[in-house]
């Protein structure tokens, strides 16, 4: 029988290694890796089926790493599988092009069941935050928001290399662009979400979970 494919992607290595374990016993894991950026490679490279995918890693985060492979793999699965319960940040994954959303400790009795339900077309979020969702939801504003969401894809990937703290020349060779037009991204993401100053620009990609705090 043929195995659906399945890529991994979370900044812990020791975490990653568990999971291994856990998903080899039904899918064959293509592959492993650590960061955004290395997770958009590997996506093109070896043509996974499903992607189950940490939210926060460096370089490039989850949500912005599915948002993008959306564009170019209508087909690919995504399961988010993070430790924040928090329903804003279930909703943004949805909205991303996620189809599924596991919490970390509730990964032994729910990831494989999340892969089985999101390669059949569907969608799985875990009961732990489902109605929390749902309220989210149907909240007054909270789809209205200025949450980044006007921003471009490379505008919200100097965003979070900004507020990761890497200097210009560094984002710069990360994004294969020139400094001056890192500087020309930073003051357009300014002006368009009425920002005054790096520090500000830095407390709204935390506020709007773009990075951690």
């Amino acid at each position: 029988m043929i195995r659906a494919r399945l890529l991994l992607a979370d900044d812990h290595r020791i975490v990653m290694e568990g999971l291994k374990t856990l998903l080899e016993q039904e899918f064959e894991l293509v592959g492993m890796v650590e960061d955004g950026r290395a997770l958009l490679d590997a996506a093109e490279r070896l043509r996974p089926d499903v992607i189950v995918v940490d939210i926060s890693m460096p370089q490039l985060n989850g949500i912005e790493a599915v948002r993008q492979l959306r564009k170019t793999r209508g087909d690919l699965k995504f399961v988010i599988l993070t430790m924040h319960s928090d329903p804003a940040y279930a909703a943004a994954a949805l909205d991303a092009g996620a189809s599924g959303y596991v919490l970390k400790h509730s990964a032994s009795s729910e990831l494989i069941t999340a892969v089985r339900t999101v390669l059949k077309g569907k969608t799985y979020i875990t009961p732990l935050i489902a109605g929390e969702l749902l309220h989210y939801y149907k909240e007054p504003g909270n789809q209205l928001r200025n949450n980044g969401s006007t921003l471009t894809p490379r505008q919200r990937e100097v965003l979070q290399l900004l507020a990761e703290g890497r200097p210009l020349k560094e984002i710069a060779t990360t994004l294969n662009i020139s400094s001056r037009t890192v500087e020309f991204h930073k003051y357009q993401m300014m002006e368009e979400l009425g920002i005054k100053s790096s520090a500000e620009l830095v407390r709204f990609a935390v506020r709007n979970r773009i990075v951690d705090e």
